[in-house]
């Protein structure tokens, strides 16, 4: 049974519909990232699994027990992190985390301990005595990671918890979820941070316009995105002629030369590299690139084929609709 399921999940908002159909299956131990741009439904998924919404129609299950239905059974195995956490006045670390571990009967020395051990996992112990509303804002995202930890849920569900962040809290932000999934943590993650997500997501969802277009494993995700091969080539002179050259074979739907050159820079040459790209249905191998330019007399100086990364996947499955 996945962990976290949905069945024709809709959510309308009079005429705007929100979510439409969404059916997910995420099983335990995944973490999922979650991508589509803003108003696709991701907030409104999130907040239904965490029973803070009522679904308009359809299901939305965690761990087998039905929102809307259980949801005093299914509180106790979720931690929800906003993007934003609400201001704390005159509360310190860990009075704040003493406070919500005392909301989940965590009590006496027990609730010592576990707000030591969230602090030590967060890495926050140094700010144990500092005030919440002067954190910085990577800070507190921490601290919100920290307070949805303490009752040791079975399910993880953040929206953009890297929002606003600057470049050394998300890269703190991402370590700290790697470790969360190490420990067998099941995590749903919404984020605009598309290469991020692919470092440490094994499986993606991409939404738009409410709907699903995509879910499954980020390597699949850049397959169904890949449109035919790119390679990028380089020789060490006579550079229009090379291009020429290669117009000739099979499959070759394009052929341009490039001034600034993707990836590497050649090592040797005029610095023009030359793009070929290759039908999606061709057989051509790309080894006979090479192959032809030698048996021509040119010499190679670089040679790559364009990789898809999660961001193109992203840009190709969509249609950049929002609601």
């Amino acid at each position: 049974m996945p962990m976290i399921e949905t069945i024709n999940l809709t959510k309308r908002y009079a005429d705007l519909v929100a979510l439409d159909a969404l059916n997910l299956s995420i099983e335990a131990g995944d973490c999922f990232g979650f991508i589509g741009p803003n108003g696709a439904g991701k907030s409104t998924t999130i907040k239904i699994l965490a029973t803070l919404l009522k679904p308009s129609s359809g299901q939305a299950m965690v761990d087998g027990l039905t929102v809307g239905y259980q949801n005093r059974q299914i509180r106790p195995i979720i931690g929800y992190v906003p993007d934003f956490m609400g201001a704390y006045e005159d509360m310190v670390v860990t009075e704040y985390l003493e406070f919500f571990a005392a909301c989940y009967n965590i009590n006496g020395m027990q609730r010592k301990k576990v707000v030591g051990d969230v602090l030590d996992l967060t890495d926050l112990n140094y700010k144990a005595t500092a005030e919440v509303n002067s954190l910085s804002r990577g800070m507190q995202q921490r601290l919100s990671i920290a307070r949805v930890l303490l009752h040791d849920p079975k399910v993880l569900l953040m929206d953009e918890p890297a929002s606003g962040l600057d470049p050394r809290a998300r890269i703190e932000i991402r370590e700290l979820l790697k470790e969360l999934k190490r420990m067998g943590k099941t995590i749903i993650i919404s984020s605009h941070i598309l290469p991020e997500l692919a470092d440490f997501c094994n499986t993606v969802g991409i939404i738009e316009r409410g709907k699903l277009l995509f879910s499954g494993s980020v390597p699949e995700a850049m397959r169904r995105a890949k449109l035919g091969n790119v390679i990028h080539v380089a020789v060490a002179d006579r550079t229009q002629q090379a291009a020429q050259l290669l117009t000739k074979l099979v499959g070759v739907t394009k052929v341009s030369i490039s001034d600034s050159p993707p990836g590497v820079k050649p090592s040797a040459g005029d610095g023009r590299v030359i793009n070929i790209s290759f039908d999606a249905d061709s057989k051509t191998d790309v080894s006979d690139v090479p192959n032809v330019l030698v048996n021509q007399g040119f010499r190679i100086v670089m040679f790559t084929e364009e990789a898809i990364n999660l961001e193109t996947a992203f840009m190709r499955l969509t249609k950049g609709a929002v609601q």
